[in-house]
């Protein structure tokens, strides 16, 4: 309406403007123009500036008539588009109501404020989405489901983002089967999408399912979802805890298998390969992987491994070059308490009590340790010494519960775990020596 009465009034002015014009002309020429026209028995005589005044005027009112009578014809639909601007102005300002009442946690004035003009807005979906977001921060799971319907309803080509708000907002609620049905049907609509693969490897981690994550690792790098660094921590972690659920039923042939299909680099990472060599030890598979080990301690020097090493149990020739190796690398370590200890317990397995005495001896001189005086205790019990593996014993007592009392000291507040292997050991030890 602005814009019809801004031309008018210029439409006006130039009109004026040139019927001065015209009229200056004609008086100053002293000649104000003879105009007759004529029809049959009819005739109209008038000076050429009435007739132009006439005209004038008559286009003036033609053109006022019609464009009032375009206004009334129009003026329904714009009454109509202007109700509904002010709905969706409304709207727009019941979002940003909305998402400032969510900021501040008034979960259920947002909701109402949002669902009540998402219908007229120019975004509805922003609408819905947020209201399912507020509903379910209250604990309304059955309308937080409701909204995502509705949403999905009146915007079935947002598929994708309904979906990923829903497994979300499933994934905040633990409902971790559920996100992943969801998630699925998503990675069907979009295989490569980031979100997507992202939420899939939280849902995998939480369901434990080491499997899939395995499977969707290659996904994952391919497509770049993840930098570098995180993809190397996540592999460590899969492959991590698929050997501790192959360890747990003890089979050395699905180990082995699977240890092919880790990725080198993540087979250098020495906490993953201390996993794999400890699952096979305890499947009984020691010697399979004794030059692994061995390869590995003389590239490498890990205490753990050594630890390790020790734990494997061979027979006969095979055990005596156990001990040889170890004392081979005594020779570049004379005082690691260590290496001492395990070279003390692969000869007390051995039957050698005098040099298993002796590697004992001297780890315990370089740094006393609760096991060291429990081997000490078992080497003197074989060889018939009571008192003096009695006394061992004890003293393996006395350091394993002065470290106890230490880390209560230490940490108060933790719940620290009964460390039940070198006491209980210690007292069979002890039953022992008092029986014979």
């Amino acid at each position: 309406m602005k814009t019809f009465a801004v031309y008018t009034l210029i439409l006006l002015i130039l009109l004026a403007g040139l019927l001065a014009v015209i009229y200056t002309t004609l008086v100053t020429s002293g000649d104000p123009g003879y105009v007759i026209i004529g029809h049959g028995e009819y005739a109209m005589e008038s000076t050429l500036l009435s007739l132009l005044i006439f005209l004038l005027a008559l286009f003036i009112v033609t053109y006022l008539t019609l464009r009032l009578l375009g206004t009334m014809i129009s003026l329904p639909k714009s009454i109509q588009q202007h109700s509904a601007r002010k709905k969706n102005q409304r709207s727009q300002e019941a979002l940003l109501i909305g998402l400032y009442e969510s900021a501040q946690g008034n979960w259920e004035k947002a909701e109402k404020t949002l669902i009540r003009h998402a219908a007229n807005s120019g975004a509805p979906l922003i609408h819905y989405l947020t209201a399912a977001r507020a509903a379910q921060s209250r604990g309304a799971r059955e309308l937080r489901d409701e909204y995502l319907k509705v949403a999905a309803e009146t915007m079935p080509e947002a598929e994708l983002a309904i979906g990923l708000t829903r497994a979300e907002l499933q994934l905040s609620e633990r409902q971790f089967n559920d996100a992943l049905a969801n998630l699925s049907q998503l990675n069907k609509i979009a295989p490569t999408h980031a979100a997507v693969l992202k939420l899939l490897h939280r849902t995998y981690a939480q369901l434990e399912d080491w499997e899939a994550l395995r499977n969707l690792l290659p996904t994952l790098s391919g497509n770049k979802v993840m930098m570098e660094a995180e993809i190397k921590l996540l592999e460590t972690e899969t492959y991590s805890a698929l050997i501790k659920q192959k360890a747990g039923a003890k089979n050395a042939a699905a180990l082995k298998e699977l240890w092919k299909h880790v990725p080198k680099h993540i087979r250098a990472v020495t906490g993953v390969q201390t996993l794999y060599f400890a699952a096979m030890i305890e499947a009984g598979a020691g010697a399979d992987i004794e030059n692994d080990l061995r390869e590995l301690l003389v590239k490498e020097w890990e205490q753990t491994l050594l630890v390790l090493y020790g734990c494997i149990e061979l027979r006969g020739d095979a055990a005596s070059a156990q001990v040889r190796f170890l004392e081979g690398l005594l020779v570049k370590k004379p005082n690691d308490a260590v290496l001492l200890r395990v070279l003390g317990r692969l000869c007390l397995r051995s039957r050698l009590y005098s040099l298993a005495e002796q590697y004992l001896t001297q780890s315990l001189a370089v740094e006393p340790s609760v096991e060291a005086y429990q081997l000490m205790g078992e080497a003197l019990t074989q060889r018939g010494d009571k008192a003096a593996a009695s006394d061992y014993y004890r003293k393996g007592l006395l350091m394993a519960s002065n470290e106890v009392v230490q880390q209560i000291e230490e940490h108060p507040e933790a719940d620290l775990p009964m460390e039940e292997t070198p006491l209980d050991d210690t007292t069979a030890g002890n039953d022992a020596v008092e029986a014979k």
